[in-house]
């Protein structure tokens, strides 16, 4: 496509999935502008983020190793630990706009506040400075782990409550020395809260837990955990996930080992919690294990096994909803955090509009968003074309069968891709056709 007459682009949001695609669409000769609500580039990696988009904490290291974490046209610093610190990955993206003159293509304090469909295709999108603009194709990045979703419990709990996306430190939001804490949830956000049962601190912890969640060591054999596991994308998924399941001893993940209750669900069929600190705190008994709430009563709280404590602070570790703030919700929207996209990027019927990084991709989002990205420039220069809605919608259904049809029913998994599949259709198989498509189309 001449330059000429490539999209003018905007890109929502300077997270990982806005630095990506933008990196791209710029490698690519699109003109693209990004728009950020925020001071800083890093969204959920820049601690104490003026938008509140941030859930780091202070004490946050990466769950997945440098090794896995890093751009491929990008590696993280040779002297990086195993498992950086957040200053460490922000630092990192930083360097990354830095090197890619990505800052220049920002422009900061000045999200989308609202995003229109034009009536002949295109958007228009008024910003924060309350000036409009009207670009061709829209780029969505604005995350998906910034809005806090806390359940329901039957009863009213009197004491005071927090969600994990605004925990700092023992001492932020809260004064949390001398509690009695409840902690309800068993992902990476609740294992790392669990710092709270720390004797410095006296506090008494609990942990409760729905479903519970196989817990799968950093380590294994001096060498981070992640550095094994790669799934081939020659070999039936349902074959692999057999085989880990039957050495699953192997890594003493079962949770029932520390007294936390049976999963509900076999290894693998929803996302594991990665944790070295947990068993010990469970081992040691810092961290009192409970099963699922069943109803509270002012202070106390009841589980459904009959037992009941009492408590005066309770931390939901209860993930997140995927929100569209600047959308019309009768145009796009996930409701129960669905939202079915043609692999995980493209919308049926609506051709202008590009999703970045929406998926809870296995083992993590920063080269899934890289391969996207590459989709994502060729589309925007013509080198690439969707298929016909109706293929668009078979298979998201084959997808959504491939990735989702033995995970738990549960909001935390309508996202869920095997990056190392997902990486390899798109390099062999998707790119190549829409290639061909576009070549018709010429």
């Amino acid at each position: 496509m001449p330059a000429a007459s490539r999209p003018t682009t905007a890109v929502i949001g300077a997270g990982i999935s806005g630095l990506t695609a933008g990196k791209m669409l710029g490698d690519y000769g699109v003109p693209y502008t990004c728009f950020e609500t925020s001071d800083r580039i890093g969204g959920n990696w820049a601690f104490g983020n003026p938008n509140g988009h941030s859930s780091a904490y202070r004490s946050l290291h990466i769950d997945t190793s440098k090794h896995r974490l890093s751009f491929k046209d990008f590696p993280m610093p040779s002297n990086y630990p195993d498992f950086p610190h957040h200053t460490q990955v922000k630092a990192y993206l930083d360097a990354y706009a830095d090197a890619f003159g990505l800052l220049d293509r920002i422009e900061f304090r000045n999200g989308v506040e609202h995003a229109a469909r034009r009536p002949d295709g295109g958007w228009e999108l008024t910003l924060q400075s309350g000036e409009t603009r009207e670009v061709d194709l829209l780029v969505v990045a604005n995350g998906h782990h910034w809005d806090p979703r806390s359940p329901e419990f039957p009863g009213e709990f009197t004491g005071r409550t927090f969600h994990s996306h605004h925990y700092i430190d023992p001492t932020d939001p809260l004064d949390l020395t001398g509690q009695r804490i409840l902690v309800v949830g068993l992902g990476n956000s609740a294992a790392d809260i669990a710092e709270l049962s720390g004797k410095a601190l006296q506090n008494h912890v609990t942990l409760s837990t729905r479903s519970s969640a196989w817990i799968v060591p950093k380590y294994m054999y001096g060498l981070p955990a992640d550095r094994y596991f790669a799934t081939s994308p020659y070999v039936p998924l349902a074959w692999q996930r057999k085989l880990i399941q039957k050495m699953q001893f192997m890594t003493g993940s079962n949770p029932e080992l520390y007294g936390l209750p049976k999963p509900n669900h076999k290894f693998f069929e929803a996302h594991p919690t990665q944790s070295v600190e947990l068993p010990l705190r469970l081992g040691s008994g810092d961290v009192i294990p409970k099963p699922d709430i069943d109803r509270m009563d002012g202070a106390t709280v009841h589980f459904v096994d009959g037992t009941s404590s009492d408590f005066d602070v309770i931390a939901f570790a209860t993930g997140y909803n995927i929100t569209f703030p600047f959308f019309d919700e009768s145009l796009i929207s996930a409701p129960g955090n669905v939202i079915r996209l043609f692999k995980r990027m493209f919308k049926p019927g609506l051709t202008d509009v590009v999703f970045m990084g929406f998926a809870q991709a296995v083992p993590t989002l920063f080269p899934f968003v890289e391969a996207q990205a590459r989709l994502l420039a060729a589309y925007a220069v013509g080198a690439y074309a969707l298929p016909g809605a109706d293929e668009m919608e078979r298979v998201i259904m084959a997808d959504e069968q491939l990735y989702l049809g033995h995970v738990t029913d549960r909001p935390r998994h309508t996202q869920q891709v095997d990056y190392f599949v997902y990486e390899h259709d798109l390099r062999t198989r998707e790119l190549p056709a829409g290639r061909a498509r576009a070549e018709v189309l010429a």
